[in-house]
């Protein structure tokens, strides 16, 4: 067996199975730094942290629930004060809609007008009703 020496490069280290072990060049990374987070960074961080929380609130504060709780009181807002209004409460039958329900209730009436009240009295948007639903009446229309 021949063995050739070369001079000027150091031998690499074999591991105890025989195979040369792997080598490991100088890191040219800059050694690890902490995280560090500027005055302004922590106003931005704050305002995308906040924005959805307050934007959420402010939502549910005008959520159509508190509007709805007033008219079943039997409260109707009218020029911005409240009127205490009678009512009492009718069943939609199948096949009506509100113009008949306005008709059945109040005949010698103007059908349009006791549709305007009743939508405002239940915080309907259309005139749209289904069978079976509840709907207040003022007392002046019911017999």
């Amino acid at each position: 067996m021949t063995s050739i020496a070369m001079h000027g490069a150091a031998p690499r280290p074999r591991s105890a199975d025989g195979r040369y072990a792997p080598t490991r060049r100088p890191s040219t990374a800059s050694p690890k730094s902490r995280f560090r987070i500027t005055a302004r960074g922590r106003v931005v961080l704050a305002l995308v942290v906040l924005t959805p929380i307050v934007a959420a609130a402010i939502a549910m504060s005008s959520s159509p629930a508190s509007a709805s709780s007033a008219s079943e009181s039997g409260a109707s807002e009218s020029g911005g004060q409240s009127i205490a209004v009678d009512f009492t409460y009718v069943t939609v039958d199948a096949g009506e809609s509100l113009w008949s329900v306005a008709e059945r209730i109040a005949p010698a009436a103007d059908p349009r007008e006791v549709i305007t009240e009743i939508q405002l009295l239940n915080g309907l948007d259309d005139s749209a009703v289904a069978a079976g639903q509840s709907l207040a009446i003022p007392a002046r229309y019911t017999h």
